[in-house]
Protein backbone atom coordinates (compact mmCIF):
# COMPACT_ATOMS: atom_id res chain seq x y z
CA UNK A 1 0.00 0.00 0.00
CA UNK A 2 2.72 2.33 0.82
CA UNK A 3 4.58 1.91 -2.59
CA UNK A 4 1.29 2.32 -4.35
CA UNK A 5 0.50 5.68 -2.41
CA UNK A 6 4.46 6.65 -3.25
CA UNK A 7 4.00 5.85 -6.56
CA UNK A 8 0.26 7.83 -7.00
CA UNK A 9 2.46 10.95 -5.34
CA UNK A 10 5.37 10.83 -7.51
CA UNK A 11 2.82 10.94 -10.53
CA UNK A 12 0.81 13.59 -9.04
CA UNK A 13 3.81 15.85 -8.10
CA UNK A 14 4.92 15.42 -12.05
CA UNK A 15 1.65 16.15 -13.58
CA UNK A 16 1.50 19.01 -10.94
CA UNK A 17 5.31 20.20 -11.68
CA UNK A 18 4.31 20.03 -15.99
CA UNK A 19 1.30 22.78 -15.00
CA UNK A 20 3.05 24.83 -12.84
CA UNK A 21 6.15 24.95 -15.86
CA UNK A 22 3.18 25.23 -18.04
CA UNK A 23 1.34 28.28 -16.44
CA UNK A 24 5.09 29.99 -16.13
CA UNK A 25 5.93 29.53 -19.93
CA UNK A 26 2.36 30.85 -21.00
CA UNK A 27 2.89 33.67 -18.82
CA UNK A 28 6.13 34.75 -19.88
CA UNK A 29 7.47 32.97 -23.31
CA UNK A 30 4.41 35.54 -24.89
CA UNK A 31 6.51 38.46 -24.07
CA UNK A 32 9.17 37.67 -26.48
CA UNK A 33 8.21 39.52 -29.20
CA UNK A 34 8.27 38.64 -33.10
CA UNK A 35 8.42 41.93 -35.14
CA UNK A 36 6.63 42.53 -37.83
CA UNK A 37 8.23 42.89 -41.37
CA UNK A 38 7.85 45.91 -43.40
CA UNK A 39 7.96 44.41 -46.99
CA UNK A 40 7.73 48.12 -48.59
CA UNK A 41 4.14 48.19 -50.02
CA UNK A 42 1.68 50.25 -49.16
CA UNK A 43 -0.51 48.97 -46.25
CA UNK A 44 -3.73 48.95 -47.44
CA UNK A 45 -6.47 45.96 -46.35
CA UNK A 46 -7.69 45.85 -43.20
CA UNK A 47 -7.82 42.72 -40.91
CA UNK A 48 -8.52 42.40 -37.73
CA UNK A 49 -7.64 40.37 -34.61
CA UNK A 50 -10.57 39.17 -32.43
CA UNK A 51 -11.66 37.51 -29.28
CA UNK A 52 -14.67 35.84 -27.76
CA UNK A 53 -12.75 35.28 -24.37
CA UNK A 54 -12.60 31.99 -25.47
CA UNK A 55 -11.45 31.81 -29.10
CA UNK A 56 -9.87 33.96 -31.21
CA UNK A 57 -9.86 34.87 -35.22
CA UNK A 58 -8.57 36.81 -37.84
CA UNK A 59 -10.80 39.04 -39.34
CA UNK A 60 -10.48 39.91 -43.18
CA UNK A 61 -12.88 41.27 -45.35
CA UNK A 62 -15.36 39.37 -46.83
CA UNK A 63 -14.19 40.23 -50.78
CA UNK A 64 -11.72 42.35 -52.13
CA UNK A 65 -9.33 41.97 -55.74
CA UNK A 66 -7.41 39.28 -54.05
CA UNK A 67 -9.69 36.88 -52.21
CA UNK A 68 -13.64 36.11 -52.28
CA UNK A 69 -14.03 33.87 -49.27
CA UNK A 70 -18.31 33.73 -49.99
CA UNK A 71 -17.13 31.42 -52.84
CA UNK A 72 -15.81 29.00 -50.50
CA UNK A 73 -17.51 29.62 -47.45
CA UNK A 74 -20.98 30.09 -48.74
CA UNK A 75 -23.30 32.45 -47.41
CA UNK A 76 -26.15 29.73 -47.37
CA UNK A 77 -24.04 27.41 -44.96
CA UNK A 78 -25.21 30.04 -42.27
CA UNK A 79 -28.75 30.29 -40.51
CA UNK A 80 -29.30 33.54 -41.61
CA UNK A 81 -27.94 32.94 -45.20
CA UNK A 82 -27.71 36.86 -45.53
CA UNK A 83 -25.78 38.39 -48.32
CA UNK A 84 -24.48 41.72 -46.78
CA UNK A 85 -21.66 40.69 -44.32
CA UNK A 86 -19.27 42.45 -45.40
CA UNK A 87 -16.13 40.75 -42.60
CA UNK A 88 -15.39 37.17 -42.03
CA UNK A 89 -13.90 35.97 -38.79
CA UNK A 90 -11.86 32.72 -38.91
CA UNK A 91 -10.31 30.69 -36.48
CA UNK A 92 -9.24 27.05 -35.86
CA UNK A 93 -9.63 24.94 -32.76
CA UNK A 94 -10.45 21.94 -31.30
CA UNK A 95 -13.70 20.38 -32.70
CA UNK A 96 -14.99 19.35 -29.31
CA UNK A 97 -14.14 22.67 -27.46
CA UNK A 98 -15.78 24.57 -30.49
CA UNK A 99 -18.91 22.57 -30.63
CA UNK A 100 -19.70 21.77 -26.75
CA UNK A 101 -17.75 25.45 -25.21
CA UNK A 102 -18.89 28.60 -26.13
CA UNK A 103 -17.77 29.55 -23.33
CA UNK A 104 -15.78 28.52 -20.20
CA UNK A 105 -18.70 27.84 -18.51
CA UNK A 106 -20.15 25.37 -20.68
CA UNK A 107 -16.43 23.23 -20.41
CA UNK A 108 -16.73 19.62 -19.60
CA UNK A 109 -13.67 18.23 -18.12
CA UNK A 110 -13.58 15.07 -20.77
CA UNK A 111 -13.72 17.93 -23.35
CA UNK A 112 -11.02 19.80 -21.59
CA UNK A 113 -9.07 16.32 -21.29
CA UNK A 114 -9.46 15.19 -25.21
CA UNK A 115 -8.44 18.89 -26.31
CA UNK A 116 -5.65 19.32 -24.16
CA UNK A 117 -3.94 15.79 -25.33
CA UNK A 118 -3.73 15.31 -28.84
CA UNK A 119 -7.22 13.19 -28.28
CA UNK A 120 -10.20 15.00 -30.95
CA UNK A 121 -10.53 16.60 -33.92
CA UNK A 122 -9.76 20.17 -35.14
CA UNK A 123 -12.29 22.80 -36.98
CA UNK A 124 -12.64 25.78 -38.50
CA UNK A 125 -15.14 28.67 -37.03
CA UNK A 126 -16.32 31.14 -39.35
CA UNK A 127 -18.11 34.02 -38.62
CA UNK A 128 -19.74 36.57 -40.85
CA UNK A 129 -20.11 40.18 -39.41
CA UNK A 130 -21.82 43.03 -41.01
CA UNK A 131 -18.97 45.92 -39.30
CA UNK A 132 -16.14 45.56 -37.14
CA UNK A 133 -15.27 47.84 -33.94
CA UNK A 134 -12.15 48.43 -32.36
CA UNK A 135 -12.10 48.15 -28.41
CA UNK A 136 -10.00 45.76 -26.26
CA UNK A 137 -11.43 42.32 -27.75
CA UNK A 138 -10.70 43.75 -31.53
CA UNK A 139 -7.54 45.13 -32.70
CA UNK A 140 -7.55 46.51 -36.73
CA UNK A 141 -4.34 46.07 -38.87
CA UNK A 142 -3.11 47.51 -41.73
CA UNK A 143 -1.33 44.87 -44.14
CA UNK A 144 -0.03 45.01 -47.49
CA UNK A 145 -1.84 42.93 -50.64
CA UNK A 146 1.07 40.66 -50.70
CA UNK A 147 0.90 40.34 -46.52
CA UNK A 148 -3.09 39.57 -47.38
CA UNK A 149 -2.10 36.81 -49.99
CA UNK A 150 0.56 34.92 -47.68
CA UNK A 151 -2.43 35.47 -44.63
CA UNK A 152 -4.88 33.83 -46.87
CA UNK A 153 -3.03 31.05 -48.16
CA UNK A 154 -1.74 29.99 -44.26
CA UNK A 155 -5.95 29.81 -43.41
CA UNK A 156 -6.71 28.72 -46.52
CA UNK A 157 -4.47 25.66 -46.08
CA UNK A 158 -5.61 24.67 -42.39
CA UNK A 159 -9.32 23.51 -43.82
CA UNK A 160 -9.79 19.77 -45.09
CA UNK A 161 -11.08 19.27 -48.50
CA UNK A 162 -13.00 16.93 -49.89
CA UNK A 163 -12.32 15.68 -53.39
CA UNK A 164 -13.34 18.62 -54.85
CA UNK A 165 -11.50 20.59 -53.40
CA UNK A 166 -14.14 22.51 -51.01
CA UNK A 167 -14.23 22.85 -47.50
CA UNK A 168 -15.95 20.23 -45.48
CA UNK A 169 -19.29 21.82 -43.47
CA UNK A 170 -19.64 20.22 -40.30
CA UNK A 171 -23.25 19.77 -39.91
CA UNK A 172 -24.40 20.67 -36.50
CA UNK A 173 -27.02 22.99 -34.29
CA UNK A 174 -23.94 23.74 -32.12
CA UNK A 175 -23.36 26.72 -33.68
CA UNK A 176 -23.01 30.43 -32.00
CA UNK A 177 -25.34 32.65 -33.95
CA UNK A 178 -27.20 33.10 -37.13
CA UNK A 179 -23.84 34.19 -39.08
CA UNK A 180 -21.61 31.56 -38.36
CA UNK A 181 -20.19 27.64 -39.74
CA UNK A 182 -18.08 24.88 -39.11
CA UNK A 183 -15.33 22.90 -41.28
CA UNK A 184 -13.31 20.52 -40.90
CA UNK A 185 -9.77 20.76 -40.36
CA UNK A 186 -6.17 19.73 -40.55
CA UNK A 187 -4.02 19.16 -37.67
CA UNK A 188 -4.69 18.73 -33.77
CA UNK A 189 -5.55 20.63 -31.26
CA UNK A 190 -3.20 20.35 -27.81
CA UNK A 191 -2.09 22.32 -25.16
CA UNK A 192 0.86 23.53 -26.85
CA UNK A 193 -0.78 24.35 -29.83
CA UNK A 194 -4.09 26.18 -29.29
CA UNK A 195 -6.69 28.09 -31.00
CA UNK A 196 -4.19 31.43 -30.25
CA UNK A 197 -1.27 29.93 -30.77
CA UNK A 198 -2.96 29.25 -34.73
CA UNK A 199 -4.01 32.80 -34.88
CA UNK A 200 -0.52 34.01 -33.79
CA UNK A 201 0.91 32.18 -36.50
CA UNK A 202 -1.57 33.62 -39.12
CA UNK A 203 0.12 36.99 -37.93
CA UNK A 204 3.41 35.99 -38.27
CA UNK A 205 2.47 34.09 -41.56
CA UNK A 206 1.48 37.84 -42.58
CA UNK A 207 4.47 39.38 -41.43
CA UNK A 208 2.69 40.88 -38.14
CA UNK A 209 3.66 41.42 -34.67
CA UNK A 210 3.13 38.28 -33.04
CA UNK A 211 4.10 36.21 -29.86
CA UNK A 212 7.36 33.83 -30.43
CA UNK A 213 4.39 31.34 -28.72
CA UNK A 214 1.04 31.78 -26.79
CA UNK A 215 -1.85 29.89 -25.91
CA UNK A 216 -3.57 32.46 -24.78
CA UNK A 217 -5.00 35.39 -26.55
CA UNK A 218 -3.35 37.82 -24.08
CA UNK A 219 -0.26 36.80 -25.70
CA UNK A 220 -1.05 38.37 -29.12
CA UNK A 221 -3.41 41.06 -28.26
CA UNK A 222 -0.61 42.44 -25.24
CA UNK A 223 1.68 43.05 -28.70
CA UNK A 224 -1.34 45.78 -29.96
CA UNK A 225 -1.69 47.48 -26.98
Amino acid sequence: MKVVLLYTFKILGVILGIVILYIILGLLVPFIPVSAKDDGQKKEIPIYIYTNGVHTDIVMPVRNALQDWSLKIPFNDTRSKRTDYNYIGIGWGDKGFYLDTPTWADLKFSTAVKAAFWLSDSAMHCTYYTTMKEGDDCKMILISRSQYKDLVKFVENKFDRDLKGNFILIPTDAVYGDNDAFYDAKGTYSFLYTCNTWTNDALKAAGQKAALWTPSDFGIFQHYK
